[in-house]
C-alpha cells in the first residue's frame, strides 16, 4: 500500500496545513487508497485512526461547503492521559514487568497481556485509561502483543499461565526478603575471529571492516559461548565466555562465578537464591548434571537454592533475554568479534539509560561433554520438589543444613 504514495510532496502539504486542513486532507488520501488506506495513512502521518475517520465524516457531510471555523492553537485540545497523570508510565511498567518477552536480537518486546486487562489493572490502581489508550502508551514503547502459547511441546495453556504466575510469585517473595532474584541463559555461541556479524556500525566512507569471505569454522580462532546471569532486582549483569562446551558444569560454574564476585556483596544477608531459567539446554530441568552441579554449590555457600523453570516453547519471556541481551546483540552489530577481548570489551561496554550494566569474564576451563550420572548420584541430592508443577519448581537444600532439620517447603 505504501509503494501507491508519492510520500514526498504529500507529507510536506501535510506539514504545513492547519489541524483541521490536515486532518482532511489525510482523509481524503485515506478515501483515495481504498482498502486499507485509513492504516496506510495512519502509519505514515502518526494520526490516530479516530482522527482520520473524523476527517473522513466531515469531507462526507454537506457541512463541508461552510467556511471552516477558526482553527484551535497548537498544541491545543485535550492533554494526553500521562501528562495529566504521570504515575500512569510507572505503574504500566510495574505490569509490564511481569509479562513481558523479548526478541534478544532486537528491541522489541511483547506480552501476552491484552490491553483490556492491562486497562482493568491500571483503573484499579485509580488511573482511568481505555484499552485504545494502553495500547497507545505500549506501540510508543516498543510493545507488541504476542500469545504464549506458540509451542510444540509442554503441557497446555492453563499450566503454562501458572507457571508464569508462580514465577512471579517467588520473585515476588524473595526480593521482598531481601534474596537474590537471577535470570540466566546462553546466549548464541559465536565463531571468534574475522567473520561478518550481522548489521551495521559507523565507520568512515570507504574503510569498511574487512573479514572473511566465508564463515567456515575451520578459520575461527576458537567459539564465544556467553552464559549470562541477569540480577533482576539490581539491574546489573555478568557474563562467563566460556571457550570449550555449554554444559551442566559450565553453567553452574557462571553462576558461581557470579555469586563470589558480585552475589555474597550485594546480598550479605541472603537467605536463599532464586534461578529463573529455561526448560532445556545446559540449564534445563531435565538435565541431571544441572542439579547435581547445583548441589555442590548449594553445599558451598551455605544457603538453599530454589530453580524456576519456564516452561517449554517460553524462552523468551524469560527477563535476561530482553533486559540484558537484546542489548549485548545491539551493541556488537555490525562489529566483527575478531578476538575474544574484543568479545569481552563489547559485553562490558554495554548499558542502558535505565542504568543496565554488564560485567564480563573469559573462562579458559575445558568442560567435557556427555557426562552420564546415576540413579544413585541422583539419591544423594538433597532435592525438594514445590507441589506446583515439581519438574519445573524444586528447591535444593546445602546437605549440612538439611541434615540439621531445615526445610524451606
Amino acid at each position: 500500500m505504501d509503494d501507491q504514495i508519492n510520500h514526498g510532496p504529500w507529507l510536506k502539504a501535510m506539514s504545513v496545513a492547519d489541524e483541521v486542513q490536515a486532518r482532511r486532507f489525510a482523509a481524503a488520501k485515506a478515501l483515495e487508497l481504498g482498502w486499507g488506506g485509513i492504516s496506510t495513512v495512519e502509519r505514515l502521518t502518526g494520526m490516530s485512526h479516530t482522527t482520520i475517520r473524523k476527517g473522513i465524516h466531515e469531507l462526507q457531510s454537506p457541512e463541508m461547503l461552510e467556511p471552516l471555523k477558526k482553527p484551535r492553537k497548537p498544541g491545543g485540545g485535550r492533554k494526553k492521559v500521562e501528562d495529566k497523570d504521570p504515575k500512569i508510565i510507572e505503574d504500566l511498567e510495574m505490569i509490564m514487568d511481569e509479562t513481558t518477552a523479548g526478541d534478544p536480537m532486537s528491541l522489541l518486546k511483547w506480552t501476552n497481556k491484552s490491553t483490556y486487562k492491562i486497562a482493568e489493572t491500571l483503573n484499579h490502581l485509580g488511573h482511568k485509561v481505555s484499552p485504545d489508550t494502553v495500547g497507545r502508551l505500549l506501540k510508543e514503547r516498543n510493545y507488541s502483543l504476542q500469545s504464549n502459547v506458540k509451542t510444540k511441546e509442554g503441557g497446555s495453556a492453563p499450566e503454562r499461565d501458572a507457571q508464569f504466575g508462580y514465577i512471579n510469585e517467588q520473585a515476588k517473595k524473595f526480593t521482598t526478603q531481601g534474596n537474590p532474584v537471577i535470570s540466566v541463559d546462553t546466549k548464541k555461541k559465536e565463531n571468534v575471529g574475522e567473520f561478518k556479524n550481522q548489521g551495521r556500525t559507523w565507520q568512515k566512507i570507504g574503510q569498511p571492516k574487512e573479514v572473511n569471505v566465508y564463515d567456515f569454522s575451520s578459520l575461527a580462532i576458537g567459539t564465544a559461548v556467553p552464559y549470562g546471569i541477569y540480577d533482576v532486582n539490581r539491574n546489573e549483569g555478568m557474563v562467563n565466555v566460556g571457550m570449550s562446551y555449554d554444559t551442566s558444569e559450565f553453567a553452574v560454574e557462571s553462576i558461581r562465578q557470579w555469586w563470589h564476585r558480585f552475589g555474597k556483596q550485594c546480598y550479605p544477608n541472603a537467605k536463599e537464591l532464586l534461578i529463573c531459567a529455561d526448560g532445556g539446554g545446559s540449564n534445563g530441568s531435565r538435565n541431571r548434571g544441572w542439579k547435581i552441579y547445583l548441589q555442590e554449590l548449594s553445599d558451598q555457600i551455605g544457603i538453599p537454592i530454589t530453580v524456576c523453570h519456564y516452561p517449554p516453547g517460553t524462552s523468551k519471556w524469560n527477563k535476561i533475554e530482553h533486559c540484558m541481551f537484546s542489548f549485548i546483540s545491539m551493541n556488537w552489530r555490525g562489529r566483527p568479534l575478531v578476538s575474544y577481548e574484543t568479545v569481552i570489551k563489547l559485553i562490558s561496554g554495554t548499558t542502558t539509560k535505565k542504568g543496565l550494566t554488564v560485567a564480563a569474564r573469559l573462562d579458559e576451563r575445558e568442560y567435557m561433554k556427555g557426562r552420564k550420572f546415576s540413579d544413585d548420584d541422583m539419591a544423594q541430592l538433597e532435592l525438594q520438589p514445590h507441589s506446583l508443577h515439581p519438574k519445573w519448581n524444586y528447591s535444593v537444600l546445602p546437605r549440612d543444613a538439611h541434615t540439621n532439620g531445615a526445610k524451606i517447603r
